[in-house]
């Protein structure tokens, strides 16, 4: 089983832990393009076509201790649009948006 695993400000992890946020958010850069696709094939110098890797899981931890609150929940899927004001997105620009499913499992929550 394959986990992608993520860091939160506490904001963003309780909105996920209770589950009123439904998806989160990594802006579309180098970095990010790196972790999320396996292949890019540019068509032009501002078009491009990605392929994204598939996850079974999503792991946020909330912190960087080794006692840091984790929640991890069913992978369900990844594009690349817009998102929520609500949840931390700027209105009109692109994202990679990871789709969240049912919750895993928690620790130290």
């Amino acid at each position: 089983m394959k986990t992608l695993k993520l860091t939160l400000k506490k904001k963003w992890f309780d909105m996920i832990l209770f589950g009123m946020k439904k998806e989160e958010y990594r802006e579309v850069k180098r970095y990010w393009i790196q972790r999320l696709c396996n292949e890019i094939e540019f068509e032009n110098n501002s078009s491009w076509e990605a392929v994204f890797k598939k996850y079974d899981f999503v792991e946020f931890t909330n912190g960087y201790n080794s006692k840091s609150p984790q929640v991890t929940l069913e992978w369900k899927g990844l594009e690349i649009r817009t998102g929520n004001t609500d949840w931390g997105a700027i209105d009109g620009e692109d994202y990679f948006v990871i789709k969240l499913g049912s919750e895993v499992s928690r620790k130290n929550c």
